[in-house]
């Protein structure tokens, strides 16, 4: 089974979205992520983190405030952002990383 050091360590641009079941922005995010990912198809990779399962992860990132968006390639984080973003500002964002 992949692990998320896994995941984040591979060529593949990762987005790593840190959300909570109970977060109404989180939910707000779920479609712009689909869009996102409709736009890049497999130039980038969406994983979801659920900080209440895996409080462990989210610790370690410092997670404090819960919609929280990072890029990842290579296991390094290029960009870190909180809160609720549009299509657009995440798309304009992740275009500056792909390769």
């Amino acid at each position: 089974m992949e692990t998320f050091n896994d995941v984040i360590s591979g060529d593949r641009l990762v987005l790593v979205d840190f959300f909570a079941t109970w977060c109404q922005p989180c939910k707000m995010m779920h479609p712009v992520l689909e869009q996102v990912k409709d736009v890049l198809g497999d130039r980038i990779r969406i994983i979801k983190v659920d900080v209440d399962k895996y409080g462990a992860t989210a610790g370690r990132y410092q997670i404090q405030s819960v919609p929280t968006l990072m890029l990842f390639r290579s296991g390094e984080m290029l960009w870190r952002g909180s809160g609720a973003v549009s299509k657009a500002d995440l798309l304009a964002t992740i275009d500056s990383f792909l390769k």
